[in-house]
């Protein structure tokens, strides 16, 4: 029994734990490159869910790992098939229903733990601000090691590049395609620049049309991935949100909260 984990675990063991802070994957389904499941954001969001839950319980965290949502906002991915697209304001009032319940059940302290770049949360937490007697916080875990990321991986990752494909190869290796001789069958994962400089540079920026931007949907290079980077990358995660998991449980919710 994973008392931390609310799918695997039953009744009897949640009567027993007063749980202080509950975690929310947020995932997608959406096609990555060649190689990559459908699934990746959804296995991503779990698996780190999993990961740091796990080592934050063991720490004395009463923390709870919710079931992730798997569906997210892919209006820009639109003309690819089976991108199920979840609009952002429905989306939105998804979360706010379950931290609703959340409330009801006692807790507070909510995080939402994001796998997918599409859900871009930042204005849900402005909205719920004040209007909810919930704490939210918002972890992209993918921006969790940026200060190390060059120190694990050698090409820049955008979307089921290298980062991804080491995590996919370290922790779902089922579904990701290999050919017979070792070598992934995808693309180079290169990206058609605009016409403006301005959107080049980032200056400013749109909602990018995959279809126009990439070739199928990969943007970044995956053919330097392996699983022991991924394992690598987990460590990081692990040793830095597990402690915010353990600091976050233990810390009491008062009108400085969180400060």
């Amino acid at each position: 029994m994973k008392p931390w984990n609310l799918a695997q675990t039953n009744y009897a063991t949640v009567k027993q734990h007063n749980y202080e802070v509950a975690v929310l994957p947020l995932g997608a389904t959406e096609p990555h490159n060649l190689h990559l499941p459908y699934g990746t954001d959804l296995f991503e969001g779990t698996i780190v869910g999993e990961k740091i839950c796990e080592a934050a319980w063991n720490d004395g965290a009463k923390v709870v790992l919710l079931p992730t949502i798997p569906y997210g906002t892919e209006t820009n991915m639109r003309e690819f098939p089976l991108a199920i697209n979840v609009n952002p304001s429905t989306l939105n009032r998804i979360i706010e229903d379950i931290v609703e319940s959340l409330l009801q059940s006692g807790i507070r302290k909510v995080v939402l733990l994001n796998s997918h770049g599409g859900n871009g949360m930042k204005p849900f937490l402005r909205e719920m601000s004040g209007k909810t007697e919930s704490h939210l916080f918002l972890c992209n875990w993918y921006q969790a090691f940026t200060d190390v990321y060059s120190d694990i991986f050698s090409k820049a990752e955008d979307h089921a590049g290298e980062m991804e494909t080491s995590f996919g190869l370290a922790y779902f290796p089922e579904y990701v395609a290999v050919n017979d001789d070792g070598s992934l069958p995808a693309d180079e994962g290169a990206v058609q620049p605009t016409r403006f400089e301005a959107l080049n540079e980032g200056w400013v920026s749109i909602s990018r049309p995959w279809h126009l931007l990439t070739s199928n949907t990969g943007s970044g290079d995956p053919h330097a991935a392996s699983a022991e980077k991924g394992e690598r990358m987990m460590e990081v995660l692990v040793e830095r949100l597990g402690k915010f998991l353990v600091e976050l449980s233990a810390a009491e919710v008062d009108e400085q909260f969180p400060f």
